[in-house]
């Protein structure tokens, strides 16, 4: 009887995960005309590394994965063809002072491992950088003039995991 409360839990944080953004691969061809007219548009000089798809608060959006040279190119595509957003992978020594600072401060004893630019509208919004402390990874996210961004979804991805943690065992008495 106690196993049907965490296995109805356990389904419900699948259903809430999957139904907030799942991502699923796709090719070429399944993409809508505009979107992969955009997608060849973006991808002249680079390498397509992947194509997916996720639907986001009700929304899909297409993902285009590239290589150009020789670092990631990520482009966030509405099912019109617009560009939602970039996420392009860039050098620490490329960046301003204020947000290597920044980053390496946050960082700390942590080894940064990717810095991405991330650009919604056509206008520079933020710096996010992926970290490895003691084998823990987390994100860095710092405005283009260096300043802290709360990630938006630190927020959902937390409540999402303390969701599906165990209650503590109490110790059993002998």
């Amino acid at each position: 009887m106690r196993a049907l409360p965490a296995c109805l839990l356990a389904t419900s944080v699948l259903a809430f995960g999957s139904a907030q953004g799942k991502e699923t691969k796709v090719k070429m061809k399944d993409l809508p005309k505009a979107v992969q007219k955009t997608v060849q548009e973006q991808s002249k000089e680079a390498t397509i590394s992947g194509l997916s798809k996720e639907v986001e608060h009700g929304k899909t959006y297409y993902e285009a994965e590239l290589k150009v040279n020789e670092h990631g190119k990520d482009i966030l595509i509405d099912s019109a063809g617009a560009i939602v957003e970039v996420e392009e992978e860039v050098a620490m020594a490329s960046l301003p002072p204020a947000v290597k600072t920044a980053i390496e401060a946050k960082a700390g004893k942590g080894r940064i491992v990717k810095v991405e630019s991330i650009t919604k509208n056509n206008a520079l919004v933020a710096y996010e950088a992926q970290i490895n402390t003691a084998g823990k990874k987390s994100e860095i996210k710092v405005g283009p003039e260096g300043k802290s961004i709360h990630n938006e979804n630190e927020e959902d991805e937390a409540k999402e995991k303390s969701v599906g943690k165990k209650a503590p065992q109490k110790p059993k008495k002998p």
